[in-house]
């Protein structure tokens, strides 16, 4: 290979690595957005957010299903790769499982729309459905594990219990001011902690 050629290759991997950055932080932005306007946020916001053009957005996404759909995935994705790392670096499983479902939820309010957008493709929203579980469900069993063999939790609870449990805690909370369903998922994880047990690493 020449040197051209060499060049020419590190340019074009140089340009995918920024078209994915770039992709991640539109994929950010449209999540913060959604998080506090909901699915239905004007796509003018998210290009405001995220330092971008319409047509960028467009470009990537040229339809609001679209984008919706890709923040989904990408919440999903983040999400997974949360729980590992969280576990590696707090200071108890308990505390990582918490810090875990606070994600967990900004990520169920990020959801909340995509039903009604997606309502005319079934097939698509049990696929993305299907995404959701197989990438979730891992990952709060990794940190429910955990918690339970550190003695800190009690070890009956199943993974998708607890998701179940929070989403439900979830529904609603945005058509209803004097509702905080983050104060009761809080609560609800609190409650699962045996505090006379003591954490050794």
């Amino acid at each position: 290979m020449s040197d051209d050629e060499a060049g020419a290759g590190r340019a074009g991997q140089s340009r995918r690595a920024d078209a994915r950055r770039n992709k991640e932080t539109l994929l950010d932005a449209a999540a913060a957005v959604f998080v506090t306007s909901g699915v239905e946020a004007p796509v003018r916001d998210i290009a405001a957010k995220a330092g971008v053009g319409l047509g960028t957005i467009y470009r990537h996404f040229p339809t609001r299903a679209d984008l919706i759909i890709a923040v989904y995935r990408h919440q999903v994705d983040a999400c997974a790769e949360a729980g590992p790392a969280l576990l590696a670096s707090s200071a108890t499983p308990h505390a990582a499982l918490g810090a875990w479902i606070n994600l967990f939820v900004d990520f169920l309010v990020t959801k909340h729309g995509l039903a009604a957008v997606l309502q005319a493709d079934g097939a698509g929203f049990e696929t993305l459905h299907a995404y959701f579980l197989d990438h979730l469900l891992p990952v709060c069993t990794q940190l429910l594990d955990a918690a339970a063999e550190s003695g800190e939790i009690r070890s009956d609870l199943t993974a998708y219990e607890l998701m179940r449990g929070v989403g439900n805690l979830c529904i609603g909370a945005d058509s209803d001011s004097r509702y905080d369903a983050r104060r009761l998922v809080e609560l609800l994880i609190a409650g699962l902690h045996q505090p006379h047990k003591r954490w050794r690493p």
